[in-house]
């Protein structure tokens, strides 16, 4: 190519490439082995041969555990964050606790998201990671449906954003890690119409 053409663009090798589908089995084999055997005992090992892939390929992209649960883990739990817009609190708030509820139900999400949660209180740097990647990300989004509802005249000005915000999951949490499940009967509708009594719903 002569110089007048311009430069040659490269496409991106090593870390940079990764074929979708090879993406996809690793991150299911990484959260099926933190559902089978915790974070505490996972291993780069384990999740390459349950993933058909080599170590090589795992630490070209992750170089430790922690790095590939904490991108594995945001990038699931982002993605499900999308605050939906229905033109009504209740709607809005009923629609993103029923996403919530059926994500931490999930079969793998249920055993892995108190393990995780375990072992943030021993890993300090795990902690900050989840709070950093996942749960900062995650109220920013939710807050999202509580200023619009403001703005609205839904829900007072003088609204808490920070303490609305702690309420709004909260329950869901606590549900889950007793072993209940909030997608059962009534329970989101109740959950609902309790956090918009608590928030001061106009």
């Amino acid at each position: 190519m002569s110089e007048e053409s311009g430069p040659r663009t490269r496409k991106p090798a090593g870390a940079a490439v990764m074929q979708p589908q090879v993406t996809a089995a690793i991150r299911m084999a990484a959260f099926q082995e933190l559902a089978e055997v915790g974070y505490g005992k996972l291993s780069m090992e384990a999740v390459a041969r349950r993933a058909g892939v080599s170590k090589p390929t795992l630490y070209r992209r992750w170089s430790t555990k922690e790095e590939l649960v904490i991108a594995l883990v945001t990038e699931v739990a982002i993605d499900s964050a999308e605050p939906p817009d229905t033109g009504s609190i209740r709607g809005d708030l009923r629609t993103f606790l029923a996403t919530a509820a059926t994500g931490m139900s999930n079969p793998l999400a249920s055993r892995i998201i108190p393990d995780l949660l375990a072992q943030a209180v021993r890993s300090p740097a795990l902690a900050v990671a989840l709070q950093s990647g996942v749960g900062q990300e995650r109220r920013a989004r939710a807050a999202q449906i509580l200023t619009r509802a403001i703005g609205r005249g839904e829900l007072p000005e003088t609204l808490n954003l920070e303490l609305a915000l702690d309420f709004m999951l909260a329950p869901l949490f606590w549900r889950v890690l007793l072993g209940g499940d909030p997608t059962v009967g009534v329970y989101l509708d109740e959950l609902t119409t309790m956090v918009l009594a608590a928030y001061g719903s106009i």
